[in-house]
């Protein structure tokens, strides 16, 4: 019985003992969070398998597909028969693979550039409060303004080149990355600062090691509007700003003028699958980033 208190008595030297707590029982409560977080990563994934996932999706396309097949036989003007978009898909895949091209391209770039700026801006306007109010008011008026009426004066001042369609994208991107990227940059707990305060660590210290880390999880909520919203922005472009020879947009807009809407549907498929395959790309790197996040924690358990 000594040595069986002796062995007990040993972990109360960190304080284990004397707060009373036994720590042959408080062991293997530290260790169930791992293993309940692994064996709940391998059933969510295990999850997408069964049939309550992806079977309510699949109800809704045949439903739609239903739909769509009663419209195209009474009204053959307002939607072609899904026959006829398979076909124009199929008959020629490289000419629609190579205008989706040409639209993700006008997309990721002007995302690209949307995104450094609206990032940019961000961290001025939650550092500085004078920034702020010189700032957000211009990002509400352009967030408001019609792009498909700037468009024509941007092809007006620089030409039927790529830049307008840059232009129009990076714009239409630029207003949720600064919302939410300032959001995120300003949402850090009072205490943590007090405690990065006390340490006598420099603004930049704290926005790099505090703000720029908080603000992750807003950033990518972001992004995932964003991404998608990209492809509609470059679409829009198109449509709006003359002179494209090629694009996706370009593409409806010949073939709308021709009465093919077969093509135009199939065009617009296209982008759905582009837009599509952008969010799944973004909330992949999403979960692999933000795996340390409560929120990523939570989703596990």
């Amino acid at each position: 019985m000594t040595s069986t208190m002796t062995t007990h008595d040993t972990p109360g030297a960190n304080g284990t003992a004397a707060d009373g707590i036994d720590p042959a029982v408080s062991a293997p409560v530290v260790a169930l969070p791992v293993k309940t977080t692994g064996a709940g990563t391998r059933a969510s994934r295990l999850q997408f398998l069964k049939p309550a996932y992806w079977a309510p999706v699949l109800v809704l396309l045949v439903g739609l597909g239903i739909v769509w097949t009663v419209v195209a036989k009474d009204s053959p003007y307002l939607l072609p028969p899904l026959s006829a978009v398979g076909e124009a898909l199929a008959g020629n895949p490289l000419f629609y693979l190579q205008n989706a091209w040409a639209t993700l391209q006008v997309a990721l770039i002007g995302l690209v550039i949307g995104f450094v700026v609206a990032y940019v801006l961000a961290i001025l306007v939650s550092e500085l409060p004078l920034a702020r109010r010189a700032i957000m008011p211009v990002a509400v008026v352009l967030n408001v303004t019609p792009l498909v009426a700037i468009a024509p004066a941007l092809v007006v001042a620089f030409g039927f080149g790529p830049e307008p369609k840059l232009i129009v994208t990076a714009l239409i991107c630029f207003f949720p990355i600064l919302i939410g990227v300032s959001t995120g940059l300003r949402s850090v707990s009072p205490a943590v600062l007090q405690v990065f305060t006390t340490l006598h660590a420099s603004r930049l210290e704290t926005l790099w090691h505090v703000r720029m880390p908080s603000a992750l999880p807003y950033l990518f909520n972001a992004l995932r509007i964003v991404f998608p919203l990209s492809i509609i922005g470059a679409v829009v472009a198109e449509l709006a700003a003359p002179g494209a020879a090629e694009g996706l947009g370009t593409v409806i807009s010949v073939a709308s003028s021709n009465n093919r809407l077969a093509v135009v549907y199939a065009a617009i498929v296209c982008l759905a699958l582009m837009g599509s395959l952008l969010l799944l790309i973004i909330t992949a790197i999403e979960n692999r980033a933000l795996h340390w996040h409560d929120s990523r924690q939570g989703s596990r358990g």
